[in-house]
Order: C-alpha cells, then structure tokens, then sequence
C-alpha cells in the first residue's frame, strides 16, 4: 500500500505540470552553452530559468558566474534541483510554485520550454514586465506574431 501510495505522489506531481506547461524533459547538454551563447551572458547577469527541472541550466550558469533564479511546480524535480544546485548556492535561487502566479525578479534572460498554446500568455506576461528589457530564449517553441531577433538551432530569442 505504501508504494502505491508512493507511486502515485509521483504521478501526480509530473501530472500537474501538464495543466501549467510541458511534462518534465531535461534539457541537452548541447545546448546549455548555446543558450548562454544566444543570451550574451556574462558573470554577474542574471538568468531566470521558468521550470528549471533538475536544474542542469542552474548548475551550469552558476559555475560560470551568472545569477540564476529557477522556478519549478514539481515538488519532486524541486527537491532534486535544491539537492544538485546546493553548492552553487551564492548564484542560485530556487522559488517552488507555479510561475504564471510569481513576480518575476530582474533580470537579463529568460529561459523557456513552454508550449505553443501559452507562449503568447508568457509574451502578454514579459511585456508587462517593469524592470528593463529582458531576452526570452524558448526552446522548440515560437511566440505567434513576434518578432525572433536570432535564432540558433531550435533556441529562439526575443527581446521584450
């Protein structure tokens, strides 16, 4: 009865991903220096990871000096992101919760692996983003009628 139990906690929580955004799928390693490539980032900027899994865009950001900020639903993928960032901890910010409902902090570069049918709620949500202009690198994904600035491989970059 416990491992049903067990086993349907893990269900549910890769279920609910499924009502705000993609199913859980990590991230290439190949691509984690193209996104920081496509974002022009640099020590000391700031990257705000929207669904950040088990963190391997965190880890790798943060080892080069960038400010990370990782936002993930799954309790699950959370805690495995918490436990695998936990030495980069002076670059990294965790916030668990849905990110649709969360301020986002200031920074440089968004990233994201959204799907097509809320890409335009995350450009509606970006353009009344207050602090300055920010980069949107999706990946896969296109915002419908907005302009791509570049585009490298299946990343897409934007400018809001």
């Amino acid at each position: 009865m416990e491992i049903f139990i067990i086993l349907l906690l893990i269900i549910l929580s890769f279920s609910l991903a499924i009502f705000f955004g993609p199913p859980y799928l990590p991230i290439f390693n190949n691509r984690l220096a193209q996104i920081i490539e496509l974002g022009q980032l640099k020590p000391g900027d700031r990257l705000i990871d929207l669904g950040c899994g088990d963190g391997r865009l965190l880890r790798y950001a943060a080892k080069r000096g960038i400010q990370v900020i990782g936002y993930e639903i799954n309790p699950i993928l959370f805690f495995i992101c918490w436990l695998t960032t936990r030495r980069y901890s002076q670059n990294v910010t965790l916030i668990f919760g849905n990110f649709w409902q969360k301020d986002f902090v200031e920074a440089e570069v968004v990233y994201v692996f959204l799907l097509p049918r809320l890409m335009t709620k995350l450009a509606k949500k970006l353009d009344d983003y207050s602090y300055k202009p920010v980069k949107l690198i999706s990946f896969s994904f296109i915002i419908p009628n907005r302009k791509i600035i570049k585009k490298m491989n299946n990343l897409f970059l934007y400018l809001f």
